[in-house]
């Protein structure tokens, strides 16, 4: 199952009382802060949940899948999740 941005904004609203406007607004704030950490090449932790973290792909060597010819794929920069282990515990039950 996926939850979307809709239905935690729904959830925040139920559990604090806020109006969804301002539970909207808490969650894009939120989330802007976490691109914004990304994008400089910050880690971002939180605590009980796990880690977001920037790391660099090198150089290789792919295959363009239309045409089958090879080619130099460039570095570049990917965000990584590694969870804590609370929430590993959970996960696996």
């Amino acid at each position: 199952m996926t939850i979307t941005k809709a239905q935690i904004v729904e959830a925040i609203a139920d559990q604090t009382g806020f109006p969804n406007h301002k539970s909207s607004k808490i969650v894009e704030n939120l989330l802007e802060l976490v691109k914004n950490s990304l994008e400089s090449g910050e880690d971002v932790l939180i605590s009980g949940f796990g880690k977001f973290c920037v790391t660099e792909k090198r150089e290789r060597r792919g295959r363009n899948p239309a045409t089958g010819e090879d080619m130099m794929l460039g570095r570049k920069r990917v965000v990584i999740f590694n969870c804590s282990e609370k929430l590993n515990d959970k996960a696996n039950g």
